[in-house]
């Protein structure tokens, strides 16, 4: 018998995602965030989640799907990673879905970049595909942010207590 894997699902532009149930810490409503400075434009801002900072990502930028329209609000699925809590910014929230190991396949030959290195592969539903994001690859913002700077993982904004390095070096001294 195939064994089953559990997924909480969400929409990002028409597209149905999932990631596994256990890395999901919570599921909220839209939190007003707090920009940051120099942050790579995947990140939107960085929330107060009862007392604790999460930095939040925008999935449609990461995935360079088009801008949400305006006047919708995201919802955040907090996920734990290994950096901490991290909020992906989603269109529309869905439900949790037990699906059987037998339906997965490897992402198709046809996802190409950025979206061939964040979704681990797909599973065939009765109605649907249900893309199964990397949220470990998802959070990560390492390399260069538009303007060509060095930047650093999401999860590192500020896992010191203080500002990813490529922001402390480019911030004035004081």
């Amino acid at each position: 018998m195939a064994e089953s894997q559990q997924f909480a699902t969400f929409y990002l532009d028409d597209l149905f995602f999932g990631v596994q149930v256990k890395q999901v810490q919570e599921v909220i409503r839209f939190q007003e965030m707090t920009a940051v400075p120099l942050a790579p434009p995947v990140v939107e801002g960085l929330i107060n989640l009862r007392g604790q900072i999460v930095t939040a990502i925008d999935l449609r930028r990461r995935l360079a799907l088009p801008d949400r329209p305006a006047g919708q609000l995201p919802m955040n699925v907090v996920v734990r990673t290994a950096d901490g809590a991290v909020s992906l910014l989603v269109d529309e929230i869905g439900d949790v879905l037990e699906v059987s190991s037998d339906t997965f396949e490897p992402p198709p030959e046809t996802i190409t970049g950025i979206a061939r290195e964040l979704i681990r592969g797909v599973y065939k539903l009765k109605d649907a595909l249900l893309l199964v994001l990397d949220t470990e690859k998802a959070v990560q913002t390492s390399g260069r942010s538009d303007a060509g700077m060095e930047i650093e993982g999401a999860g590192a904004l500020l896992a010191d207590g203080g500002l990813p390095s490529a922001v402390a070096e480019a911030a004035p001294a004081a």
